[in-house]
């Protein structure tokens, strides 16, 4: 059988330059941790830390009917975003299921960004591609259109990179590597700074918990972009951070992962998250099926839990117990660096997803005790 080919990220051969251990991750290879996850972790917490997502899926919806074809394929209203803003949404098969979970800008009138996970890419281009209304037109090779067209569809993932800034130092380093003067945009809003010769899209978002910042840029910048940050954020103690951290401070934020928490096989509903999906809107894809859960209320819901004792961490696809019976799987779990806890995610029969109801862990056998938590499992005046 061959052996697929790893994609590298424009920053790969800067990840193997500062000793980061790599590991096969959505078929990239990606940093898992390049010291130990817990000190990528506390930096983000108590300093700063900076991500490569270059991996991340670009795709850019732009024309005059781009914004009313989005809103037929995205749960969220994009109606709602003035230009310079964006929302977290998903993107659904018919049965309701999650093909991926997004954010979107819309950079002008006219144009969208959507910025996707990197197991999905293809697969969302492909699927927007097919679902394109009749008249529209789809990027060419050549990259020239015949006509002018009403929405087009183009996938840039390849020709750019990002990284994730966070920390509560977040805006010195901004300042720092953008210049002091250069104002920082509001939550979930993107603009375009000036960066040496170029510029770069700077969205305040962000996937731990913390303050901060996704940069994006040709892939051309990456390695002058990462460096500078390096550079700039050593006054604030900056750290390289792997993918191994990204999952310990999502999980005690309890934001969902794509592949794991959610799937094709799950809705919005289900996973607690019916806030980024507008019912009110007259159509989009799965829309039907949305609107029979949140009216029967769902089977299955997706919660956080921490474990009562110290002991072995949860992992996924550990069964869930309560009295005995099983009542659902473990879809996240890992040893918390801030709590000093086992916690974790899963899925449990909605009579039984009840905060501060007891649960046992099955892990390799044995069942450990461990207790619903109310979302987030981390919070700042804990720490």
């Amino acid at each position: 059988m061959t052996e697929v080919a790893q994609k590298k990220t424009p920053l790969y051969d800067e990840h193997v330059r500062l000793g980061a251990k790599m590991v096969s991750f959505s078929g990239w290879l990606m940093p898992v941790q390049y010291t130990s996850i817990l000190q990528e972790h506390q930096a983000v917490r108590n300093s700063v830390g900076i991500f490569d997502i270059s991996h991340m899926g670009q795709l850019i919806a732009e024309g005059s009917s781009a914004r009313e074809w989005l809103n037929t394929m995205l749960t969220n209203n994009i109606n709602k975003l003035d230009v310079g803003m964006g929302q977290y949404t998903f993107l659904l098969n018919e049965r309701g299921g999650i093909i991926d979970d997004l954010i979107v800008y819309r950079l002008d009138d006219q144009k969208f960004l959507l910025v996707v996970n990197a197991a999905r890419t293809e697969e969302d281009f492909a699927w927007l591609q097919n679902h394109l209304k009749k008249g529209c037109s789809l990027d060419r090779p050549s990259g020239g259109l015949e006509t002018a067209a009403p929405c087009e569809l183009t996938n840039r993932s390849a020709n750019f990179g990002g990284v994730a800034i966070q920390g509560p130092h977040v805006l010195d380093l901004f300042h720092a590597l953008f210049g002091e003067h250069t104002e920082l945009s509001t939550r979930n809003h993107i603009v375009h700074v000036p960066f040496g010769e170029t510029t770069v899209f700077v969205a305040r978002t962000g996937y731990t918990g913390e303050d901060g910042i996704e940069v994006f840029f040709p892939a051309n910048d990456a390695v002058k972009l990462w460096n500078a940050a390096l550079e700039k954020g050593k006054p604030f103690g900056i750290k390289p951070c792997g993918l191994g951290a990204r999952d310990t401070l999502r999980l005690e934020m309890c934001y969902p992962l794509n592949g794991y928490d959610l799937s094709p096989e799950r809705n919005p509903i289900e996973a607690g998250l019916g806030f980024f999906v507008d019912l009110t809107k007259p159509s989009f894809t799965g829309r039907d099926v949305l609107l029979k859960t949140k009216e029967n209320g769902p089977r299955e819901k997706l919660v956080p839990f921490r474990m009562k004792e110290k002991g072995p961490p949860p992992r996924p696809h550990y069964a869930v117990f309560q009295n005995g019976k099983r009542i659902g799987e473990v879809t996240s779990g890992t040893l918390s660096p801030s709590l000093n806890w086992g916690v974790g995610m899963a899925y449990v029969s909605a009579t039984h997803a009840k905060i501060s109801a007891e649960i046992d862990i099955e892990i390799r056998g044995q069942k450990f005790p461990a207790i619903i938590e109310k979302k987030p499992l981390y919070k700042k005046s804990a720490s």
